[in-house]
């Protein structure tokens, strides 16, 4: 239905009310909420785990949930959507969650939470945060304080999105100094290098071969083909997020189109993605929406990338790896990386469709293992199959 003009708030007088309504929730809605809930006493076999906006439980934190159910704990979960629903939604929803909290022993969170962080949490809750993502690759929180993507330090400082956590696992002892710095959390002892409990998957040889059969079920074009996997980030801001349009499929399927098959996997934060080219439809395949991060990995014999970090996780299985990063200066000044771009990725950089094309062509004789393998070992040396199990033993302290 369409709305009457005279009845919507105009965009300046809606974000001044965000904005009060946002402080006002911070400050005291939200704590107040909590302080009433609270009276009841912590339950020690009771966990909460809260997402964004997925209304599911996520593969950064499904491993976890599970365990936890089968040790007899009651786990609850709750998704905020703070960016698939309104904000009046999403404020009623932060206020749920605060009153599940209130009563919860363990919280589990996998990205930044800061409604949770502003709430006066009792000492017998902890707050776990799994993240969902592996290595340090681009900038994030407080290491973006005065980039473009970021804020200013003295915004950030003001509400610090992770001031309740109780422990954040990552992926090697190499990363922990970056998430440190990221969360506010130097010398606190609170980051620890458990590794990261959904790359226990990749361990697996059953899981890995049920999602090889999904693919192939999904897009069956896949079948005695090799396949690369484009799997680009997000630009811009999270609620504005655009896809990169460089890529030139058509090139890929004239170059490529009889040895190999593109699937592509856009980051979930973009909306409006950019269609496979008419005569590409047998070669390219866009997936976002079918097939799960963790299958394409699985399937993939080579990987296209620029800024994510999903190469941390694919390095896992030692397969080719290159990164089309045609705005990378551009992308350096917008967010920042951890490490130096050029010596950090394991595996060539391309500025044109063509040079990747010709990688791939040429990838028996140009692809380096052992710079795969040593990549994987300083940053993903802590994920070995088993660090649910290691997060979870001490998480409660055995």
């Amino acid at each position: 239905m369409k709305r009457n003009p005279k009845y919507l708030i105009p965009t300046g007088v809606r974000d001044v009310f965000r904005r009060a309504l946002t402080d006002f929730m911070f400050d005291y809605g939200h704590p107040l909420q909590y302080r009433r809930a609270a009276r009841q006493p912590v339950d020690p076999k009771r966990c909460v785990f809260i997402e964004m906006d997925r209304d599911a439980v996520s593969d950064s934190m499904q491993l976890v949930y599970d365990e936890m159910q089968r040790r007899g704990f009651t786990c609850d979960f709750i998704s905020l959507h703070m960016h698939c629903g309104s904000f009046v939604e999403y404020t009623r929803r932060s206020g749920e969650m605060a009153k599940m909290v209130a009563t919860a022993k363990y919280v589990f969170i996998c990205e930044a939470q800061g409604r949770l962080a502003c709430l006066p949490l009792r000492p017998e809750t902890k707050v776990i945060q799994l993240w969902h993502g592996c290595g340090a690759f681009k900038k994030f929180g407080m290491s973006t304080a005065d980039k473009i993507f970021g804020g200013t330090r003295e915004e950030k400082m003001r509400r610090p999105a992770h001031r309740n956590t109780s422990l954040v696992t990552v992926s090697s002892p190499e990363v922990v100094w970056a998430y440190e710095e990221a969360m506010s959390l130097e010398g606190t002892g609170i980051v620890q290098p458990l590794g990261v409990s959904r790359t226990d998957v990749f361990f697996d040889q059953d899981f890995i071969e049920r999602c090889r059969r999904e693919v192939e079920e999904v897009v069956p074009e896949t079948k005695g083909r090799q396949v690369v996997l484009y799997a680009p980030t997000f630009r811009g801001r999270v609620a504005t997020a655009e896809a990169p349009d460089q890529l030139d499929i058509n090139l890929l399927h004239e170059r490529l189109g009889e040895d190999w098959i593109l699937l592509i996997k856009h980051h979930p934060h973009i909306k409006k993605r950019p269609p496979v080219p008419a005569g590409c439809e047998r070669f390219a395949f866009d997936v976002t929406d079918k097939l799960s991060i963790e299958a394409c990995l699985c399937r993939s014999d080579a990987c296209v990338s620029d800024y994510s970090s999903l190469v941390f996780e694919y390095s896992l299985f030692g397969r080719p790896m290159a990164f089309f990063a045609y705005d990378l200066a551009d992308y350096d000044d917008w967010r920042g990386f951890y490490y130096d771009y050029d010596e950090l990725t394991p595996g060539p950089i391309f500025a044109t469709t063509h040079e990747l094309a010709e990688w791939v062509e040429h990838l028996d004789e140009r692809f380096d293992p052992i710079e795969v393998a040593a990549f994987r070992e300083k940053f993903m040396g802590a994920c070995d199959g088993h660090a649910t199990e290691r997060i979870i033993k001490t998480v409660l302290g055995e």
